[in-house]
C-alpha cells in the first residue's frame, strides 16, 4: 500500500475515533490535513462532547462529501479554505453539542464558491450528493436541523456597558473563542462567496438558535459576496456591530428574521433579498447602540418578499436608538396588516434627527401609510386598555411618520420597480431553482 494512502487512512480512522470535525479529509502535500487541539468534556452526568479546534492551514475539496460534527473552531492564526462545489453535511445537536462552524477572531475563512459551482453546506439529512447543487428530500419547513456558520473578527461595535469585546451569543462564557469586536475596523477574516446555507439554526437553549450567517464584530477587510441562507429557524444573516460590506445576500423561508443588524453596525448592505416564508417574522430587524459607541448602516437596493400565510410577516422593524439609511428598497407580497416600524422614543428620536432615515421606497399594492411610529409605554404607564399611554408616546407630529414617508414612498404595480436588487443577480441560489423568487 502506498505511505500516504496508508497514512491518510490512519488519520481518517483516528478522525473518526475522536469524533471530531470532518469525517474525510485530504492529505495536502508536505502538510498534514488537520492539526487539531482536542478534548473531551462533560456534558452532564451520562453525555460527552468533542470540541475541535483547527490550529494550523486546512483545506476542504470538492471530491467528496464532507461532514461536520459539534462545534468547529477555526483558530486565530489558522485559514480554512473550502473549495468551490465543495459539500459539507452538518450532524444535528443541540445547546453545546450542535454543530456549528465558528472562524474565530484572527482566524479565516476562504469559501469562494462561483456561480455554476456554488458551496453547500446543509444537515446530514440532506439527500444531496457530490456534484449536485441540491437535494430532493428536505424542504424548507426543516429547520433546525444544524448550527450554522459563526464569523467573528476584531471590528468594532456598540456593547454594553461600552466594553471592546463581547460573546457572541451561544458559545460558552468560559471558550474565548466566542469573543467578537476590537477596533480594527479593517480586519480580515477572509472571503466567502457563492456559499449556500440551509437547514440550520439548531436550539442553543430557551428561545436561542444560532443564525444562518452570524457576523460578529467582522471588519471591512472581509469579503462577503452572494451568500443564501434558507429555512433557517431563526435569523438569516445577522450583524453585530463591525464595518463588514456585503452585497448579494439571499435570505429564504427563515423562521425569524431575514436581515438582523445589532450594535451599531456601519457597513453597507447592498443588491441583498429577503423572501419570508410561512413561519418568518421580519424581513428586516435592525437595532442601534448597546453603549455609546454609535456607528451608521445603509442598506442600498434591497427587495422584501412577504408571504400571506406567515402570522407575522412584518417589512422592517427599527429600533432601540437605530441609525444608519434605508435606501432604493423594493417590497411586494406583504399582507395589508404589515408594517415598517419605528418601535420606541428613542428611534423615533433619532429620525427627527436626521440620524436615520429613508429614501425610494417601492411598494406593490401598499402606500406610505404602512409606516408607522409604533411605540409601546415605557414608563409612567396606566392598567387601562385605551392605548392612551402609546398615543402619548408618539413624538413624531405634525406631519406624522406616516404622513412624513410619502416623501420616500411610491406605490407601483407587480414588477414595475425601478428599485430593489437585480434579480438576475440570483440565478444561481437554490431560492431560484424553487421559483421562490
Amino acid at each position: 500500500m502506498n505511505p500516504k494512502f496508508k497514512n491518510l487512512l490512519f488519520l481518517f480512522a483516528l478522525t473518526l475515533s475522536l469524533g471530531v470535525v470532518f469525517t474525510s479529509c485530504k492529505k495536502d502535500e508536505g502538510n498534514d490535513p488537520f492539526v487539531f487541539e482536542s478534548g473531551i468534556k462533560a456534558a452532564g452526568a451520562e453525555e460527552l462532547h468533542t470540541e475541535a479546534l483547527i490550529t494550523t492551514n486546512v483545506a476542504l475539496t470538492n471530491d467528496k462529501v464532507w461532514e461536520l460534527k459539534g462545534r468547529v473552531v477555526v483558530t486565530d492564526g489558522a485559514t480554512l479554505t473550502i473549495q468551490e462545489g465543495t459539500i459539507i453535511k452538518s450532524h444535528t445537536g443541540t445547546e453545546e453539542n450542535a454543530s456549528a462552524l465558528l472562524i474565530a477572531r484572527g482566524g479565516k475563512l476562504i469559501a469562494n464558491g462561483t456561480a455554476t459551482n456554488p458551496i453547500v453546506m446543509t444537515s446530514i439529512n440532506d439527500n444531496i450528493a457530490l456534484g449536485e447543487t441540491a437535494g430532493t428530500n428536505l424542504t424548507v419547513a426543516d429547520q433546525g436541523l444544524w448550527g450554522g456558520l459563526i464569523i467573528l473578527g476584531n471590528a468594532p461595535g456598540s456593547f454594553k456597558n461600552n466594553v471592546e469585546a463581547e460573546q457572541i451569543e451561544g458559545i460558552p462564557a468560559d471558550d474565548s473563542n466566542g469573543l467578537y469586536g476590537g477596533n480594527d475596523e479593517t480586519d480580515s477574516s477572509g472571503s466567502i462567496q457563492y456559499v449556500s446555507i440551509r437547514h440550520g439554526g439548531t436550539l442553543l437553549g430557551a428561545d436561542n438558535e444560532i443564525n444562518g450567517l452570524t457576523l460578529g464584530g467582522v471588519g471591512s477587510g472581509t469579503v462577503i459576496n452572494n451568500v443564501e441562507v434558507i429555512a433557517n429557524k431563526d435569523d438569516g444573516v445577522e450583524f453585530f456591530g463591525g464595518t463588514v460590506n456585503a452585497s448579494g445576500l439571499m435570505v429564504y423561508a427563515c423562521g425569524d428574521d431575514g436581515l438582523d443588524i445589532d450594535q451599531s453596525y456601519k457597513g453597507t448592505i447592498t443588491n441583498s433579498v429577503v423572501v419570508l416564508g410561512d413561519n418568518s417574522d421580519h424581513a428586516m430587524e435592525i437595532d442601534g447602540p448597546e453603549g455609546t459607541a454609535t456607528g451608521s448602516f445603509t442598506l442600498n437596493n434591497i427587495t422584501l418578499k412577504g408571504n400571506e400565510n406567515t402570522e407575522k410577516g412584518e417589512y422592517a422593524d427599527y429600533r432601540s436608538k437605530a441609525m444608519g439609511a434605508s435606501n432604493n428598497v423594493y417590497a411586494y407580497g406583504f399582507k395589508a396588516s404589515s408594517d415598517v416600524e419605528l418601535d420606541n422614543n428613542g428611534v423615533s428620536q433619532n429620525f427627527l434627527d436626521g440620524e436615520l432615515s429613508f429614501s425610494n421606497w417601492e411598494i406593490a399594492g401598499f402606500d406610505n401609510s404602512i409606516f408607522v411610529e409604533k411605540v409601546g409605554c415605557a414608563e409612567n404607564c396606566d392598567d387601562t386598555d385605551d392605548n392612551n399611554d402609546v398615543d402619548e408616546l408618539h413624538i413624531i407630529l405634525d406631519p406624522s411618520f406616516t404622513d412624513r414617508a410619502a416623501a420616500w414612498t411610491t406605490q407601483v404595480a407587480m414588477g414595475a420597480q425601478s428599485v430593489g436588487a437585480t434579480a438576475s443577480d440570483f440565478d444561481w441560489t437554490y431560492t431560484h431553482a424553487q421559483g421562490a423568487f
